[in-house]
């Protein structure tokens, strides 16, 4: 009887719910109960209760009315409609309500059913959960809760995701440094050399390589920037590695192709104008045929004698003629193929092969780990021979490929030059020489005391560090002893390296103008010696102390032009060429990894 005049609050949780249905339902089994007459029977012999039972009945009615709907109606969760909307938000129908079963004794207790109260109550209880300053949410995803939603699949059914694979890769630096670095099965040597720079902190500058470096065999090769780094060590052999190194010779033949394709070596198949835009048009196009022809040393297979043959290079392979420089095809006998094979040069090909020159290179298949016989051998007559064979390998073999790799830091350079190039002020564009010597500052409109005043400027701090120094003992800053380490901290200078080391150095890092380094010199220990190449040759230049009233200087050409330090006079000819044959371009590094 207590749970008629409850809250319906208290009646929404569920534990109370509960007891309130077991109540209920026993409440209601005591009345339908055919013991029901006898206990009417029995209270009406009890004269002093002055009870009215048809009251209490209606009354009892009543509260089980109201308290069958709302459990009825009550439930754990509450699912939403397509609109977002709560179920229980709605008044119920009319039948919706379970109606007892026909003859039994609650029709005869059951007198009315207050639905209005119900359904104004439960619209009262919607309102708490519903915020009325803010709008109705629907639902984000109504085909979850429509009927013909499709079911969930099960775990097993989706494919499994494929795994990205990684590998480690060693790199080995100029000075012997190595690093292991792992990388993707797709990485490009490009990748691999950005990621390399980015690590060591070195300027990207497009001419850093990945080197397959052979020592059993003696030889090595730049990969391309679109060669995959998995797939080429798949073919080297344990002791083989990598190298990261510089070269700036790896798309020179892009900017100056009649330096590397001679006229007499190359024959086209079209009418040239001799310009250099339509020579790498004929060499890029696949259906032009370039041929390179000209005469080699070839190393006979499987023997030690070489003997000199008249070659020629096309895009179906390399062949040499048995009769002269006959190109008839009845005359020319197959060598090599293209496809499944690589370019190498020969890193000491007289002392390993007894090779007739130093300038020798070699056709090696993908399949040749160990053994040297399976190589075809050759050298040419100079280094510009050998260059122009194995740059035409290279353009016969890939074709637009290696165009697209030398046009990538290009475009992508346009791309973020708005972003990279700072933006100068037009004061710092229009700067003039000032003179403030005198009371009020002047504009030295003349170039020469312009220049002059500049070079005193520039000076004026070695003068006063020198008169600092004149009492005391000599500072490690003096101007005297920093002349001469001061150049041991930039990257063009090697220290005490051979000539024949400079030179290797200068090969390996391109043979392009303007390449140069600097290094201690061996017969003279005050002096230096400049390496420098030109035209595909490496020439050498000394650089001699001169010392004048107690300083020391500097100078290339016997005296005439003379420079405090070595950065100066590094710094002056790579702006002027002066006794040089062209000015300093591109210096040789050693990066330590």
């Amino acid at each position: 009887m207590a749970l008629a005049g409850c809250p319906d609050s208290f009646m929404h949780r569920s534990y109370y719910q509960d007891q309130g249905e077991q109540a209920s339902a026993q409440e209601a089994a005591d009345l339908a109960a055919p013991s029901f007459p006898a206990q009417s029977e029995r209270l009406k012999n009890h004269q002093e209760d002055d009870v009215d039972l048809e009251t209490l009945m209606n009354d009892m009615s009543t509260s089980l009315e109201s308290l069958y709907p709302a459990c009825g109606m009550q439930s754990d969760t509450v699912p939403l409609c397509q609109n977002g909307q709560h179920t229980r938000g709605q008044p119920p129908a009319a039948g919706a309500r379970s109606q007892p079963p026909q003859g039994s004794p609650w029709q005869k207790v059951q007198r009315s059913q207050p639905v209005h109260i119900l359904a104004r109550r439960l619209q009262e209880e919607d309102q708490q959960f519903r915020t009325s300053s803010l709008p109705a949410i629907p639902n984000p995803f109504p085909e979850l809760c429509g009927p013909k939603s499709p079911p969930a699949p099960p775990p097993g059914s989706l494919p499994p995701s494929q795994a990205v694979t990684k590998q480690d890769v060693k790199v080995f630096g100029e000075d012997g440094t190595c690093k292991v670095v792992e990388i993707l099965a797709d990485m490009t040597a490009r990748d691999l050399c950005q990621l390399l720079v980015y690590r060591s902190h070195c300027v990207d500058d497009n001419s850093w390589t990945l080197v397959e470096h052979h020592p059993q065999l003696g030889i090595e090769r730049c990969l391309e920037d679109h060669e995959l780094v998995v797939q080429v060590e798949n073919t080297m052999a344990s002791e083989s590695k990598f190298l990261f190194r510089k070269n700036y010779a790896k798309y020179e033949f892009f900017k100056n192709p009649t330096n590397f394709f001679p006229e007499h070596m190359v024959s086209l198949c079209q009418q040239s104008n001799g310009s250099q835009t339509h020579l790498l048009q004929i060499f890029l196009n696949s259906s032009s045929c370039p041929e390179v022809q000209g005469f080699l040393h070839v190393k006979e297979l499987g023997r030690k004698s070489w003997k000199k043959l008249y070659m020629c290079l096309r895009r179906s392979g390399l062949y040499c003629s048995t009769k002269g420089v006959s190109k008839e095809p009845r005359h020319l006998q197959f060598l090599a193929d293209l496809e499944d094979c690589s370019v190498f040069s020969l890193i000491a090909g007289r002392k390993q092969y007894s090779a007739p020159t130093d300038y020798g290179f070699c056709i090696k298949t993908n399949k040749v780990m160990h053994h040297s016989k399976e190589l075809r051998l050759l050298c040419a007559e100079d280094e510009q021979g050998r260059t122009c064979w194995m740059t035409a390998f290279r353009l016969l073999k890939y074709g637009m490929l290696l165009y697209q790799s030398y046009r990538v830091p290009q475009q992508r350079k346009a791309l973020l030059s708005s972003f990279s190039t700072p933006v100068r002020s037009v004061s710092e564009n229009s700067l003039v020489a000032m003179d403030f010597s005198g009371q009020t500052g002047r504009v030295i409109e003349n170039p020469a005391e312009a220049q002059s005043a500049a070079l005193e400027e520039g000076h004026a701090w070695r003068k006063r560090s020198s008169r600092m120094n004149v009492l005391g003992s000599q500072s490690p800053l003096h101007p005297s002893s920093l002349s001469t380490v001061i150049h041991r901290t930039q990257q063009w200078f090697h220290g005490r390296i051979s000539r024949e080391e400079s030179h290797r150095i200068i090969k390996q890092q391109g043979l392009v103008d303007g390449l140069f380094l600097l290094r201690d010199s061996q017969s003279n220990p005050k002096a230096f010696v400049l390496t420098l190449c030109h035209h595909q040759k490496i020439k050498n230049f000394q650089i001699l102390p001169y010392e004048d009233d107690g300083q020391m200087f500097f100078s290339l050409d016997d005296g005439n032009t003379r420079f405090s330090d070595l950065i100066q006079l590094v710094d002056f000819y790579q702006l002027n060429k002066g006794v040089l044959p062209c000015k300093l371009k591109h210096h040789c590094i050693r990066v330590a990894l």
